[in-house]
């Protein structure tokens, strides 16, 4: 048995067991660095998550399975038109998989649907960074799609998990990024479903107990 399950079994907290290596909903992330492929450059470079947060930057990691496949163009094309909107809400958006930096410059240079992507494009070869957030297919060495949106204080708030066949919708994406920056500024109030910006929002409080419809369409 391994040094991780072992300690697991054994019920030992401590920083290094696999128990504490998973990224929650609300608590904060820790540091992780990845090579990049940088399109806008042309070149190779790093990212780290303690330099963006000190950018004051959201963070936005977008796991996909593999370069060279057919669902994951089509999806990086959808976050690529949206990544304008994204930037000026604050965003670095970051692709990633495990394939190489190498792979993905080839992969960019030679697929017509990736033309207009920006972003940068993360390599995560070892799994490392997949296993953390929970996306890493073991059986594949692939990253399930996964997307994660981490605040400027390095807080977990968004996650959403597709398996291999099912594509995202970067609208989406977009509409909980406009509703979390709102929500920022404005800490007592909450978004409802298919919230968008000039909509109403909700202000939980006793008053509001089994009176939503009421507070959403007076």
């Amino acid at each position: 048995m391994s040094e991780e399950n072992k300690c697991c079994r054994e019920g030992h907290h401590h920083h290094h067991c696999c128990c504490d290596q998973h990224a929650r909903i609300g608590k904060e992330v820790e540091n992780f660095k990845m090579e990049v492929y940088d399109p806008k450059e042309g070149g190779f470079g790093e990212i780290e998550l303690k330099k963006l947060r000190k950018g004051g930057k959201w963070v936005v990691l977008v796991f996909y399975p593999a370069d060279f496949t057919f669902v994951c163009p089509t999806e990086l094309a959808d976050l690529a038109d949206k990544h304008p909107e994204l930037k000026e809400l604050g965003c670095e958006v970051i692709s990633v998989s495990t394939d190489t930096k190498f792979t993905h410059m080839a992969w960019r240079t030679d697929e017509r649907l990736l033309a207009n992507v920006g972003y940068k494009m993360a390599a995560d070869p070892t799994g490392k960074i997949s296993r953390y957030f929970g996306v890493y297919d073991g059986e594949t060495g692939l990253a399930l799609r996964g997307t994660f949106v981490i605040n400027p204080e390095g807080v977990l708030v968004g996650s959403e998990i597709n398996f291999y066949n099912v594509g995202r919708n970067a609208d989406e994406l977009v509409r909980k990024m406009k509703a979390n920056v709102y929500l920022k500024d404005h800490p007592a109030e909450a978004c409802p479903a298919k919230w968008e910006p000039g909509k109403k929002t909700l202000t939980p409080s006793e008053k509001l107990v089994g009176k939503v419809y009421e507070a959403l369409n007076d």
